[in-house]
């Protein structure tokens, strides 16, 4: 299992890896690290399906930066789906901590689940803790969301999600972001997400 996971991670940080140019904005904002467990904002709740990142950009949000994803990966029951986050804007974007992960259902109700900051309950190799990171403007910053799609209660309804939305910290704007496919997080009930890191060109 071990060396399993191990080849997938490696795929996962290619995709991860990927690059995105993107047009810029004038607004500066800072992030700041949070507690994901809380209620998504009213403003980051979905109104429509997620953009295919096929698309040309929209105009640069109010926030002055934009979160989409690279893709995902799955092997053996993991699954991980690479985030990036583009300083869009003209001024330097602060950030440190975790992303805010929100998943709804195909009815686009909230899924009741636990984050794990770190992903140390579902594997290893991105326990890395939050550093301090700037993004000068076109910059990027990545993450990876992970979970298991692990059945271990047979009398218990297994999850799936549908959508999934993105902030950059606690109380920050919130993008939708295409999963790449259901989120299946069987009976687990939990999630995990990477501190954000700093692109490397």
């Amino acid at each position: 299992m071990i060396s399993r996971d191990t080849a997938a991670l490696r795929r996962i940080a290619a995709t991860v890896a990927a690059t995105l140019v993107l047009g810029g904005c004038t607004r500066d904002h800072e992030g700041q690290g949070g507690d994901p467990s809380g209620p998504p904002p009213a403003a980051s709740r979905p109104e429509a399906g997620p953009t295919a990142s096929t698309e040309p950009p929209a105009e640069c949000p109010a926030s002055g930066v934009r979160i989409r994803s690279t893709g995902g990966d799955a092997a053996m029951g993991l699954r991980a789906l690479g985030l990036e986050l583009v300083n869009c804007g003209e001024h330097p974007y602060q950030l440190n901590g975790y992303p805010v992960l929100h998943v709804f259902d195909e009815e686009r109700e909230p899924v009741m689940l636990r984050v794990v900051n770190g992903a140390k309950e579902i594997t290893s190799g991105f326990d890395q803790p939050p550093r301090p990171v700037t993004l000068l403007a076109g910059e990027r910053a990545t993450a990876v969301v992970l979970w298991r799609n692990l059945v271990t209660d047979s009398t218990v309804v297994a999850t799936n999600g549908e959508f999934l939305t993105v902030a950059p910290a606690a109380a920050q704007p919130a993008d939708e972001v295409d999963p790449d496919g259901p989120i299946d997080l069987g009976n687990t009930g939990r999630i995990g997400v990477s501190a954000w890191k700093k692109a490397t060109t």
